[in-house]
């Protein structure tokens, strides 16, 4: 192995429409949140299925598509790497937040019948 990378990849539906927001320097930023499944059984048997939400950032070009195509429920593969940051809330409470920083989206079942793929520069990601 040449290098351990920070990448993450992830397939799950989006929780709601995407929160699309410009930059003062004129760059569209999108947030949005998946959910994916893990099934397993249980000691007894039992089937349990749980849910894990995940927070995604889009940038730039993929902004513009996930504003364009993406809807609640809409089944998603996203690529990316993990980004841990805190802020400090209105009451002075710090906050962690760890989310997906996107450079490839895969739009999958619903909407449109065609899937189409799109890819991120790297260095479109840096702003922040």
């Amino acid at each position: 192995m040449y290098a351990i990378r920070n990448k993450v990849q992830l397939i799950g539906n989006l929780g709601q429409l995407p929160e699309i927001r410009t930059t003062e320097n004129g760059k569209k930023v999108a947030r949005f949140s998946i959910a994916t499944n893990d099934t397993y059984r249980n000691s007894k048997g039992e089937r349990i299925t749980e849910t894990s939400w995940h927070n995604v950032i889009a940038w730039g070009k993929l902004a513009e598509i996930a504003e364009k195509f993406l809807t609640k429920g809409r089944e998603v593969a996203v690529a990316g790497k993990l980004v841990h940051r805190h802020y400090t809330d209105k009451n002075g409470i710090k906050r962690y937040v760890t989310e997906v920083v996107l450079n490839e989206l895969l739009l999958l079942g619903g909407g449109k019948p065609q899937t189409e793929y799109v890819e991120q520069e790297e260095d479109a990601l840096t702003e922040a």
